[in-house]
């Protein structure tokens, strides 16, 4: 999976940086997973992965390339004020469940 940064603009008074990405997935076949996506554009930014909100994420009809679009924070307050809540719980890894231990 490779991960291109196509575009990247700051915004100062959300404080953060919008980014447009595209993601070449030939090798897997299937469109990955959106926190798969949201690590590679993490590193491909050199920053933090909780910092990073993937908003949108498509695979264009009939090729093994995808474009989305990110928003990657200064910290991690600023994001839980400013993104809506579903794409907050897009972003976060899902909880395992705990396995019940019997008596």
């Amino acid at each position: 999976m490779e991960v291109k940064i196509v575009s990247e603009k700051s915004n100062p008074l959300l404080e953060r940086r919008e980014v447009q990405f595209r993601v070449i997935h030939d090798k897997t076949g299937i469109t990955p997973p959106r926190l798969e996506i949201k690590k590679a554009v993490a590193n491909a930014l050199k920053t933090d992965i909780d910092l990073v909100f993937v908003k949108k994420f498509e695979t264009r009809t009939g090729t093994q390339e995808a474009v989305g679009a990110a928003n990657v924070y200064d910290s991690v307050e600023k994001a839980r004020l400013v993104e809506p809540e579903y794409v907050i719980k897009r972003n976060v890894p899902p909880e395992k469940p705990q396995e019940e231990e019997e008596e």
